[in-house]
């Protein structure tokens, strides 16, 4: 199971309520103020906060909040009592009724799941808290948590979490595991209580873990499909495995070799005569992961930056739709609404048996996404694992240190005379 973690930033998130052309005026209109979201994992209630409020009249905006982040989601009518929600940037809608002006009910559709995959959903106005009832914050959970997740089972897993404390109780952080994070996590501590959410349009996540002595022992909960423990202790000196050190080319490999179909239908190559003598940066990702997201900034920034150095970066993208169109038309909101100005190629399916089809040379793949640094002599000096996105703090921040240096680094190497001959 390949696993895929999750952080991205956008701007102030405005989400547009606008009447259908045909479909009439609205018998209610939402209270403009602060909203909270439920969602209905199996009775377990996991919220986000949303300020709904009008910009010009008529014109309903709203600012959904995951701890520090924002995401903008312009696709949203309202149809006499029935509000449609798009996500942006990945394939799943809330389709709800109005049921008076502090009231919305309905379901969150995940069409990467599948159309059956449902998740009822509550919201309600008037409600400041992200979750229900006092915070007192009294439980100290702020620092460094050494993290075990599903302890002595198959599906084991490590982590480091990482929180803050603030006023009133609230708490915020993250999970760095071995292949990225676990997204903007916003809570709160009742007594010797934690629970953290989040919500991305793709993933909703909800922890839940009281503080036991020196642990904090807990259950985590993806949708309705995924529920394991967790088990944390405070520890600041705990590490997990080096993200160069998961993922690494077969025997006798020596090099990455693909031609694959872009957006426009042509084919790119990473042996096109356009990339010899460059420093190309392989992404392995897909547009259903945010994960890839918070990559896919922070690697389309070091282009902008190195372009004219002689940098190219190529995404290699595995689509969890089967289908071809819509796998592209997901790539194509993907690179439109992030700016991607390098290009993106469809690889097929995340299924296991087509990525060892179509990546041969690659060992051990474990994650979207994965990236693969290759020289200008075209020889693959680095793979790195997974990705650490801006809500890790001080993680993220020393990797994109790190990844400009050693970019330059990279740049500032010279062509082998082959490859110059081959430029020429």
């Amino acid at each position: 199971m390949f696993r895929c973690r999750f952080a991205f930033l956008f701007p102030v998130a405005l989400i547009l309520f606008q009447s259908c052309g045909t479909g009439g005026s609205s018998t209610h209109l939402p209270r403009e103020g602060v909203w909270r979201v439920e969602l209905d994992l199996h009775g377990h209630a996991l919220p986000f906060q949303l300020q709904l409020f009008q910009n010009d009249p008529g014109q309903w905006v709203a600012e959904v909040h995951n701890a520090s982040e924002r995401i903008t989601v312009p696709d949203v009518n309202l149809h006499n009592d029935s509000v449609f929600l798009r996500m942006p940037l990945f394939d799943s809608e809330f389709r709800g009724s109005v049921r008076n002006d502090s009231t919305i009910e309905g379901v969150w559709i995940n069409y990467l799941k599948g159309p059956d995959y449902q998740i009822p959903f509550v919201a309600h106005a008037g409600l400041h808290h992200r979750f229900p009832g006092p915070s007192d914050g009294h439980a100290p959970v702020a620092g460094t948590w050494e993290t075990h997740f599903s302890k002595g089972t198959i599906d084991a897993y490590n982590a480091i979490g990482l929180f803050e404390q603030h006023p009133e109780g609230r708490v915020s952080g993250t999970f760095v595991t071995e292949t990225g994070d676990y997204r903007y996590l916003d809570g709160c501590v009742h007594g010797d209580s934690m629970k953290l959410s989040c919500f991305d349009g793709s993933h909703a996540f909800l922890f839940e873990a009281a503080l036991v002595g020196d642990s904090l022992r807990g259950t985590f909960w993806s949708g309705t499909h995924w529920e394991e423990p967790w088990l944390a202790i405070r520890n600041p000196e705990y590490t997990l495995r080096n993200p160069d050190s998961l993922t690494f080319l077969r025997e006798g490999q020596d090099m990455v070799d693909f031609n694959f179909p872009d957006l426009d239908g042509g084919s790119v190559s990473p042996h096109d005569l356009k990339y010899q003598g460059k420093v190309r940066l392989i992404q392995i990702m897909g547009s259903w992961c945010p994960n890839c997201v918070d990559e896919t900034v922070l690697l389309g920034e070091v282009y902008k930056t190195y372009a004219d150095s002689g940098l190219a970066v190529i995404a290699v993208a595995f689509e969890k739709h089967a289908d071809k169109d819509r796998a592209v038309e997901g790539l194509k909101r993907f690179q439109r609404n992030l700016g991607v100005e390098y290009p993106i190629v469809h690889a097929g399916p995340t299924t296991k048996e087509n990525l060892q089809r179509q990546l041969p040379f690659l060992d051990h793949m474990m994650s979207y996404p994965t990236c693969i640094f290759v020289d200008r002599n075209g020889t693959v000096r680095r793979i790195r694992t997974g990705f650490y996105g801006p809500s890790t703090g001080d993680h993220y921040e020393n990797y994109r240190r790190n990844l400009h240096a050693y970019i330059k680094t990279l740049l500032a190497e010279p062509v082998a005379p082959k490859q110059l001959a081959r430029v020429r």
